[in-house]
């Protein structure tokens, strides 16, 4: 099962994670998620685990968990939304004038 934690400590690293869901059973990833260009966490990360009723036990116990000051969120990662391809999609605006020379 994908696991998704969010509200955690930016000092929170894989292993940390790793650890904390470790008692539960085998972790089979541990990964906070990191900005691409500082490489400084983000918040949140994602954890595997083989078997879903430790997951599941896991899921119970950690959420709302306080880990270094925060209360962390935890939950069953939902699928990854499609997102339009291009230029981000969605009705862009334009902010020129067009032909219309006009001041206001």
């Amino acid at each position: 099962m994908n696991i998704y934690v969010s509200n955690l400590s930016f000092n929170v690293n894989d292993e940390d994670l790793h650890d904390f869901f470790a008692d539960y059973g085998e972790v089979s990833s541990a990964k906070v998620i990191t900005d691409k260009f500082t490489q400084k966490s983000r918040g949140f990360g994602f954890v595997e685990m083989s078997d879903d009723e430790a997951a599941r036990k896991a899921i119970a116990e950690l959420d709302g968990g306080i880990v270094e000051g925060r209360a962390i969120k935890v939950t069953e990662a939902r699928p990854r939304e499609e997102r339009p391809a291009g230029n981000g999609g969605g009705d862009r605006r334009s902010f020129s004038r067009g032909g219309n020379n006009n001041r206001y």
